[in-house]
């Protein structure tokens, strides 16, 4: 497990580069925090640096926004949080997106446990005081972490 700490917003930027290099060869990447935890905010910043034109929002109505980057590259963008059945997520095709090989980052994880890959990043956001983030990124196998 790797740990950064975001002591104001202004280090959004370097905390999403050391987030991308740890996670770049992982194409599923879980984000975990309480509401108001800067989730969202972490990925407008990751897609940024990787490049992604389109406006990032969170997807909590529509469960997934679909961004490209100059290339045309596919970035999918989940949130779960208002999902109440696992088969909402699988009748939308989440395990396709997951096995598309494109970049997925999701937000409440935890409401599809069950659905998520064998591998994945896991990206965690805890709040340490109002302008202060600790993120801890580890790679997550089988229940288990590395």
């Amino acid at each position: 497990m790797k740990k950064i700490r975001c002591n104001h917003l202004d280090q959004i930027s370097e905390c999403a580069k050391f987030v991308i290099d740890l996670s770049r060869h992982s194409p599923v990447w879980v984000f975990q925090g309480a509401m108001g935890a800067g989730k969202t905010t972490l990925i407008k910043a990751i897609a940024s640096e990787m490049g992604v034109v389109d406006i990032v929002h969170s997807p909590t109505y529509g469960l997934v926004n679909e961004y490209e980057d100059l290339k045309g590259n596919s970035y999918y963008h989940f949130d779960f949080y208002r999902i109440e059945d696992l088969m909402e997520a699988v009748d939308m095709g989440v395990e396709e997106y997951f096995d598309s090989g494109k970049y997925c980052w999701i937000e409440w994880p935890e409401k599809i446990e069950g659905l998520l890959p064998e591998e994945f990043m896991k990206i965690s956001i805890r709040e340490v005081d109002r302008d202060i983030r600790e993120i801890c990124i580890m790679k997550q196998t089988n229940g288990g972490s590395k």
